[in-house]
């Protein structure tokens, strides 16, 4: 399928690992001109062939000086991908609500939700000029608010939100938004020895390995296996192309069969 994305540009935030990574390789690979940022530049980022920003996104002049500089140098902004999000695993508290404090609440929704609010501010002007696309990527936690650390899954539930409120005031003025909500995909949130994955396989008493290898079942995934990035990074290139054009207010869940309710 030819999706016409050569020549436009696109800002990917959360881009230097996982998910972002993969997004930002995938749009490169079609002829998008990428910006891509994260609070550190990994080699990975730097090896894309995109613009490298450094910026922390939680922060209102984090996620505005990515969009700045993505319009300065590209003279604008066509998509916009709102990747970046979890949390640093060593500030998470995996106990239940009476044990995460307001610091916890307030730095998750600072990543998870405002670091998209503070971005889709400042893109779209150019974005409305351009008839341009927001992705959020959310995850399958805003409908299983139970799991996962807590603050995690109210943030992703507000991010969808967002997306549907975006999608109803400026569709008319052009812009397509869509949210992507992934189950486990295979990052290194789930597979680094140091990530979460490891830290839910030590309080459960498992090894990290036994853990991995029992994921699928745990999570009662249909299809046996967790989402690689590369999936979800197609199905958003997907979403940005003009061959997606009635595609607008969605959420969109790719998580393996994991969600039962129908």
């Amino acid at each position: 399928m030819e999706l016409q994305l050569a020549g436009k540009t696109a800002v990917v935030t959360g881009a230097s690992r996982g998910i972002g990574l993969a997004i930002t390789q995938a749009l490169t690979r079609e002829g998008v001109r990428v910006v891509g940022a994260a609070r550190t530049i990994t080699d990975g980022l730097e090896q894309a062939g995109v613009t490298a920003v450094p910026a922390d996104l939680s922060t209102p002049t984090g996620a505005r000086t990515v969009i700045e500089t993505a319009i300065a140098e590209t003279g604008g902004v066509d998509i916009l991908i709102n990747n970046v999000g979890a949390g640093d695993v060593d500030r998470l508290t995996l106990g239940g609500f009476l044990d995460a404090d307001d610091q916890q609440w307030r730095d998750l929704f600072d990543l998870n939700l405002f670091s998209a609010v503070w971005a889709a501010r400042a893109a779209l002007p150019s974005l409305i000029e351009r008839r341009g696309v927001i992705i959020n990527i959310a995850s399958i936690n805003a409908r299983v608010p139970a799991t996962g650390p807590v603050g995690y899954s109210e943030a992703k539930a507000a991010l969808v939100a967002f997306g549907k409120r975006l999608s109803e005031e400026f569709g008319p003025q052009g812009v397509r938004v869509n949210t992507v909500s992934p189950g486990p995909v295979g990052t290194g949130i789930w597979r680094d020895p140091d990530g979460l994955g490891a830290k839910l396989a030590a309080s459960y008493g498992a090894t990290h390995e036994d853990f991995l290898a029992d994921l699928p079942t745990m999570f009662g995934i249909a299809s046996g296996r967790i989402t690689e990035p590369e999936e979800v990074a197609a199905l958003v290139t997907f979403l940005a192309s003009p061959a997606a054009p009635s595609l607008t207010g969605a959420d969109i869940v790719i998580d393996g069969g994991t969600i039962k309710t129908v």
